[in-house]
């Protein structure tokens, strides 16, 4: 009798899940995998931006007295001096206490907060860059190296709440029309091309006009339109699927038609909407800016990246304004564009 044939592991190959192959072949994708490390080093600077970009220091002793001023910032009588109103840690007052004998402060690396004005300051708004303000000031006289920073953290969570969103509403309608077919599949796609008729911007403009502007006003109007395009896709894969022989067996087994989607068919249609994620979030980010900038989004006492473009426009010989914004949008663009290619690579079942 022959000898039985070894085993893969003892040949040297070990099984991996396919899980662990698409991970494989994203990190092989060397520009998408340092993409993803350095979108995500900007995703937790600009949410820890508090850390970085502060106008009250984290610990402050002054006379023997300690005080914490970002989380319990003192009137300046308590520190020795003569209003009520909240400590301005830029006043020449206060820089002349900090700098006794005995006395220190420990403030974050860019001593600037969004909204925050330096009063003191020689220089009228807009500034150009200097020693205090690395990027310049904005029109207001606000630094704008933390304007990005707590712009940019709006920007972002904005996109992935929206995207995540858009993704799950994407994703029941997808496989309700995907699976079920017939009738539902007729009659959704029908009220599909009607929603999508309806002019958005127009209803952002009225809903502008009647509401107070807020994130999740906007939040919750970008996501009734923002999950059509990936329920196509969702649908698609779900026809594909549905006649193959797992889920035939599926429904032999006396399984219900949701179990089946949600154990079965749902994790094999995976693929589109995981690498139509980053491109999602592009949009969302664009389309944020875009209605910023045209003074539908935000609020404006909240810091965003369009606000920042509409100033340099209005300036454009502060070019310190719109060249760092317009490069910080540039960047992120590129990198989610290059994640979300190393994302359909790494599906791609076709490579080994």
């Amino acid at each position: 009798m022959a000898p039985a044939a070894p085993s893969p592991a003892v040949r040297g190959f070990t099984p991996q899940s396919p899980g662990r192959r698409a991970w494989a072949r994203f990190r092989r994708h060397r520009l998408g995998y340092i993409s993803l490390w350095l979108f995500g080093l900007l995703l937790v600077l600009a949410t820890a931006a508090e850390l970085f970009a502060n106008d009250k220091p984290f610990v402050a002793r002054i006379d023997g007295q300690t005080w914490f001023p970002v989380f319990d910032n003192p009137p300046e009588t308590a520190i020795g001096g003569d209003f009520q109103t909240p400590t301005d840690w830029k006043d020449p007052f206060v820089v002349d206490l900090l700098a006794r004998p005995g006395n220190f402060s420990i403030a974050a690396p860019i001593p600037h907060s969004a909204d925050s004005i330096d009063y003191f300051a020689k220089d009228p708004p807009p500034a150009a860059p200097n020693a205090k303000n690395w990027l310049g000031t904005d029109n207001q006289g606000r630094d704008m190296l933390a304007r990005l920073i707590y712009g940019f953290r709006v920007s972002i969570w904005f996109a992935i709440a929206l995207t995540l969103a858009g993704t799950l509403l994407g994703i029941v309608m997808g496989s309700i029309m995907g699976y079920f077919g017939g009738r539902i599949d007729l009659t959704l796609q029908r009220l599909i091309e009607v929603w999508g008729a309806i002019p958005e911007l127009l209803l952002l403009i009225i809903f502008a006009s009647i509401f107070q502007p807020s994130i999740a006003l906007l939040l919750i109007l970008l996501s009734l339109w923002g999950w059509m395009g990936l329920s196509d896709y969702v649908r698609a894969e779900f026809l594909r699927n549905r006649g193959l022989e797992y889920v035939k067996a599926a429904r032999a087994l006396g399984l219900g038609p949701w179990q089946i989607i949600w154990r079965h068919v749902l994790p094999n249609s995976m693929t589109p909407v995981i690498t139509f994620i980053p491109f999602r979030m592009s949009a969302a980010i664009l389309a944020l800016t875009s209605l910023d900038f045209l003074g539908l989004g935000v609020p404006a006492e909240v810091p965003s990246l369009g606000e920042l473009l509409q100033q340099g426009k209005s300036a454009l010989d502060a070019w310190w304004i719109i060249v760092p914004t317009f490069l910080l949008l540039t960047v992120t663009m590129l990198l989610l564009t290059f994640v979300g290619d190393a994302l359909r690579d790494a599906f791609d079942t076709r490579k080994s």
